[in-house]
């Protein structure tokens, strides 16, 4: 279980945080979200169901805007734009 984050080929970047439990998802969002510039996009792959809403409020509270979610089987995916 190790937090993941990497530029993507196409200008975005991936944040796996599989196997973590809130409130760590939450957290690597936000330091991930503070790594990349206004109008990229972070990918954010994770597994536990109760992180969903709390990086939904977070990118909410921010001003950044999750433009797809997807879940597939036990995994959520969460593309961010940064506002």
């Amino acid at each position: 279980m190790a937090m993941k984050f990497e530029k993507k080929s196409g200008g975005g970047y991936l944040l796996d945080i599989c196997g973590y439990v809130c409130p760590h998802p939450q957290i690597y969002t936000k330091q991930a979200l503070g790594k990349i510039k206004e109008g990229d996009h972070l990918e954010v792959v994770f597994d536990n169901p109760s992180s969903s809403e709390s990086i939904s409020q977070m990118c909410e509270q921010r001003g950044d805007e999750i433009i797809e979610k997807k879940r597939e089987g036990g995994k959520f995916t969460f593309i961010i734009e940064k506002g």
